[in-house]
């Protein structure tokens, strides 16, 4: 954290290359530990990792373009020497390096809980048997890591906080549990947890009414009686009492009526219901709240412009590389947050045309690769003349 601070103040009429890249490795190489003899260093190690995210290279080809950097051979060594329980551990703190321009010990935050499927075309085997998923058909295969992730959706402070791999046989409230304990080491509280469809079930309401923790979870249309409470023509609140496998639940339900006056030739009105606890707004503030979780769309084709390729079956190597993928988009944010704002009254109000994610990915390469320095020459098999 120090050194970004450092970084941060050295940062007065302009943002360098190294700035943006250094901050990466830093955010990296103070919260990994990977043991490593001879003349390789781990900040070198970490830099090839953050070079082959900025560029969408793999470890194959990033050794093709710099010069400064391990084979091949010996880096996949050193990359299986780094543990799934100690990545776990320290994801949030890599992912959190640049927080303290955003968040504030004690103050309330909108979250979101959402996830995201990695395509995988390779073989299921005994090391990723469990964390390869079945899903619907997608960039031409079935099977994908799936990574869960915790993230803010204030618009300008979206930061990714905490992410893992989903693994099965593991439940939503463990997860659940898993970011609850992130954000208690933050100390920062929840004005509302915004959850998918995914999450709609007795253990999880029963769980985040159990921990009191304000929620927003759309229903799922099935049964007559809440087929029947989701037809009306005015927004409301209603309460349906859910059955499941346990005790039956009392659940709040809060109702927004929107006429579709011709959208996709589409007439009459619709029923949004959503299952809210902890809050007392109207039935539209509700509904347009949980709308903001949408934007985590627009948060993961950013990631996966700063995911380097890789075809491994390690459920560890992937994991780091979607570790920092979503570093990046975060650095970024946070740089947005602290520089591109305008200096006037009221709401913070960041211009993003000033600096892209496109320029700060170019940015990242380009302090990466003043330090392994870029091969500028290639033999030839054949010369004529």
């Amino acid at each position: 954290m120090v050194k970004y601070r450092q970084i941060a103040r050295q940062i007065k009429n302009e943002i360098r290359a190294e700035d943006c890249s250094e901050i990466a490795v830093d955010a990296l190489n103070r919260n990994l530990t990977i043991p490593i003899n001879g003349s390789l260093t781990q900040k070198t190690l970490i830099r090839s990792l953050v070079g082959m995210s900025s560029n969408k290279l793999s470890v194959h080809s990033i050794e093709k373009v710099v010069e400064k950097i391990p084979c091949e051979t010996s880096f996949r060594y050193h990359l299986s020497k780094v543990d799934l329980d100690s990545l776990q551990k320290v994801q949030s703190k890599i992912l959190t390096y640049t927080r303290d321009q955003i968040l504030v010990p004690g103050k309330s935050y909108q979250f979101a809980i959402d996830f995201t499927n990695d395509p995988y075309y390779g073989e299921i085997v005994g090391d990723n048997d469990g964390f390869v998923i079945k899903s619907k058909m997608k960039d031409s295969t079935t099977t994908f890591y799936s990574y869960v992730s915790l993230y803010i959706i204030t618009k300008g402070q979206r930061l990714t906080l905490g992410v893992f791999p989903v693994k099965r046989g593991v439940s939503k409230v463990e997860y659940i549990q898993k970011f609850l304990s992130i954000l208690n080491d933050l100390e920062v509280n929840i004005a509302v947890l915004c959850l998918d469809r995914g999450f709609y079930s007795n253990d999880v309401f029963s769980f985040l009414q159990n921990e009191n923790i304000p929620h927003i979870v759309p229903v799922r249309k099935y049964g007559k009686d809440l087929m029947k409470i989701l037809r009306g023509n005015h927004s409301r609140y209603a309460q349906y009492t859910m059955m499941g496998t346990g005790e039956p639940l009392d659940l709040t339900l809060a109702i927004d009526v929107q006429y579709l006056q011709g959208r996709n030739k589409k007439f009459g009105n619709v029923n949004l219901g959503y299952v809210v606890y902890g809050i007392d707004w109207k039935p539209r503030k509700v509904s347009l709240t949980y709308k903001k979780r949408f934007a985590i769309e627009s948060s993961y084709r950013m990631r996966n412009i700063v995911k380097a390729k890789t075809s491994s079956r390690s459920v560890v190597t992937r994991y780091l590389l979607t570790i920092i993928s979503f570093l990046l988009k975060n650095i970024w944010i946070s740089l947005q947050w602290m520089f591109f704002s305008r200096v006037r009254q009221g709401p913070r109000n960041i211009d993003e045309d000033l600096f892209r994610f496109d320029l700060f990915r170019l940015f990242v390469w380009e302090g990466i690769r003043k330090k392994l320095k870029l091969v500028t020459f290639v033999e030839v098999l054949r010369s004529f003349g």
